[in-house]
């Protein structure tokens, strides 16, 4: 027959008595005909050595053998777990074996059958009945426990628990308030009062059935406070007002916003308000986008919408148009084209002047942003050993343009200064020829009138 393994008590149990597990284990040797080999019980290893069986120390070799407020004491052949302030230990389980393993030897066995000697003791907290089992002791009932006369004597298992009533809580013996507003006993609001609390909510909340838990307050369908929407919150409301309105300081009513005065950019050129809204509106000569803030230039050349007369050619601008009148070539020029006049080479009189003018046109918005490359200028041909000088001749008195040069037979002209409209300027852009070959230099002319628009789109 094996004997019984060591269990230990559980620990971490508060409620839990102190209880002593005692345990006699008795050391069976085995001998067989010509070999004699020694067998040691649960609790013991065989020392080769010696040959005798050694204690084995639980405590060391078990991981948390006990675990909580129990601490380990090794025994001989065994372990206890007890409390660490157990007032019922003093010292090591006594027993008559204190190191060295086995005990004298064993009686000679029988042939054939070992001798085996077991010795049963009940733990504590159960005694032994008329059938020799070990039976759990009723604490509570037979008035054997130590709880105080505030506590309650719950009987258990080999031992009892002292517990305290609702509301309390056992500490180091007395049963103490418990706080249940520091354990979060309430959702919101929680006031302690010995034994017990009492729950409240914050405003904007009602305590539900369960006394602990609160519920929000839907303000907008009990009072609607609000003056146009009102919105539910978690606890509170908010005021909304409609597209075009503002809420006042005091939260619930709404006025009129003036959308205009937000920025200056809402609209492209003037923005008019009305209650709760605004619009866009053009100067003449533009048409507002379907973005409804945005103008448009109108083509009054291309839908006839102008006062030119047939002799005049329409020239579209951006918010309005001009009439320009037929072309004519001042002495000694000759007019050569629609827009270009010549000065023969045989007429004595076009010796310092340019050989041809080339009347050009275009239109720029008011203040637009600078430097901006504004127009290209080139020569049509290219003479072998001929160079090309690009200027403005006349017209930059205000020293908002000048000429870049930006190839051997090329040049583009750039504003510099923003300028403000409506005004017409007008540029003679020279080009100046050089060919060093023949001994030649000549020029010629592009007229350039610039209409600025009276505003920047």
């Amino acid at each position: 027959m094996r004997p019984r393994s060591i269990k230990p008590m559980r620990s971490g149990d508060p409620r839990q008595k102190y209880m002593i597990l005692t345990v006699s284990i008795l050391t069976l040797c085995l001998t067989s005909p010509g070999h004699a080999q020694q067998q040691c019980t649960n609790g013991f290893d065989l020392d080769r050595s010696s040959g005798q069986c050694l204690d084995v120390d639980e405590c060391r070799t078990i991981p948390d053998a006990c675990r909580g407020d129990m601490m380990c004491v090794n025994q001989n052949g065994g372990y206890l777990c007890i409390p660490r302030t157990n007032p019922v230990y003093r010292g090591p389980y006594s027993n008559p074996y204190s190191g060295a393993y086995p005990p004298p030897p064993a009686p000679v066995p029988a042939p054939n059958y070992p001798t085996i000697t077991r010795t049963v003791i009940c733990r504590f907290g159960y005694q032994m009945d008329e059938g020799n089992q070990c039976v759990d002791v009723d604490e509570c009932a037979t008035d054997s426990h130590q709880c105080n006369p505030t506590q309650i004597c719950i009987n258990t298992e080999g031992g009892y628990t002292c517990s305290c009533t609702d509301g309390y809580w056992l500490l180091e013996g007395q049963c103490l308030d418990i706080d249940e507003c520091r354990y979060g006993y309430c959702q919101q609001l929680c006031a302690n009062v010995p034994g017990s609390y009492s729950c409240t909510c914050n405003p904007g909340f009602t305590l539900n059935e369960d006394g602990r838990s609160c519920q929000d307050v839907n303000e907008c369908m009990t009072e609607n406070p609000c003056v146009q929407s009102c919105i539910n919150t978690f606890g509170s409301f908010i005021c909304r007002c409609d597209p075009g309105y503002e809420l006042e300081d005091d939260g619930v009513r709404c006025s009129d916003m003036d959308e205009c005065s937000f920025s200056e950019f809402l609209c492209q050129h003037e923005c008019v308000n009305q209650p709760g809204t605004y619009y866009c509106s053009c100067p003449p000569g533009y048409i507002l986008l379907d973005d409804n803030r945005s103008c448009q230039d109108i083509n009054e050349c291309e839908h006839q919408n102008h006062t030119c007369t047939l002799q005049q050619t329409c020239y579209n601008l951006q918010g309005g148009f001009k009439c320009i009148d037929p072309l004519r070539c001042e002495e000694p020029y000759l007019q050569i084209s629609d827009n270009r006049c010549m000065c023969p080479a045989e007429n004595p009189g076009c010796r310092d002047q340019p050989f041809t003018i080339l009347y050009r046109d275009m239109d720029v918005v008011s203040g637009r942003s600078v430097p901006a490359d504004i127009f290209q200028m080139q020569a049509t041909t290219r003479y072998p050993g001929a160079y090309y000088i690009f200027q403005i001749k006349s017209g930059n008195e205000g020293r908002e343009f000048y000429m870049r040069q930006t190839g051997p037979i090329s040049a583009t002209l750039v504003m510099t200064r923003p300028i403000k409209g409506p005004r017409d300027i007008q540029l003679d852009l020279e080009m100046i020829t050089v060919n060093t070959v023949i001994n030649f230099r000549g020029s010629s002319v592009i007229r350039l009138r610039i209409y600025v628009s009276q505003h920047p789109f």
